[in-house]
């Protein structure tokens, strides 16, 4: 899968560029940021192009992603000077699982971009969600007849020997003076 990177000029002086993933390309050849249009300050890229797996665990996953408006597809991708290239920048992965999406969106160190599913894909994927999506009715749990509420096990502290005052945190008792 074919990664279509945008680098426009950056809002604030702290970042000079800003990256966006705003395509994606199917059975694409090799990226290696090769320009594909520039118009004056923008420019996109055609990053990098890496597998895009689909595993039948994810399925409500990827239902989730086709019912989006427009069906979306997500690239993670890694900024920072570890990035491996002269734009600090580069593609993790590209997935149709938007839960998978949504785990990578905890750390600041990633960008997680929604792009368009092509028509063709979402032919590929709603085939493979009809062809493995297995339906688990929802089972609501029961209480069990057992009362828990009989027996006060557990209640206040084992060293307070009133009955009474059972929630109350033991003191510390103070040395007094001995007579002399």
């Amino acid at each position: 899968m074919g990664v279509v990177l945008r680098r426009s000029p950056g809002v604030t002086r702290w970042a000079k560029w800003a990256w966006k993933a705003v395509a994606v390309l199917p059975h694409a050849g090799p990226g290696g940021f090769r320009v594909l249009r520039e118009e004056k300050d923008i420019t996109d890229f055609h990053a990098a192009t890496v597998p895009m797996e689909l595993h039948r665990s994810e399925v409500e996953s990827y239902r989730t992603s086709l019912m989006m408006s427009p069906p979306s597809v997500f690239a993670v991708l890694n900024k920072g000077d570890d990035a491996g290239n002269e734009h600090e920048i580069n593609v993790h992965l590209v997935t149709a699982s938007a839960d998978l999406a949504q785990e990578y969106q905890d750390s600041d160190e990633v960008i997680v971009e929604p792009v368009p599913m092509p028509d063709a894909m979402i032919g590929i994927i709603r085939d493979f969600c009809e062809a493995h999506f297995e339906n688990v009715p929802f089972v609501k749990r029961k209480r069990d007849k057992k009362r828990v509420d009989l027996v006060e096990d557990g209640i206040g502290d084992a060293r307070i020997r009133q009955t009474a005052d059972v929630y109350r945190s033991p003191g510390v008792q103070k040395a007094r003076p001995k007579d002399v």
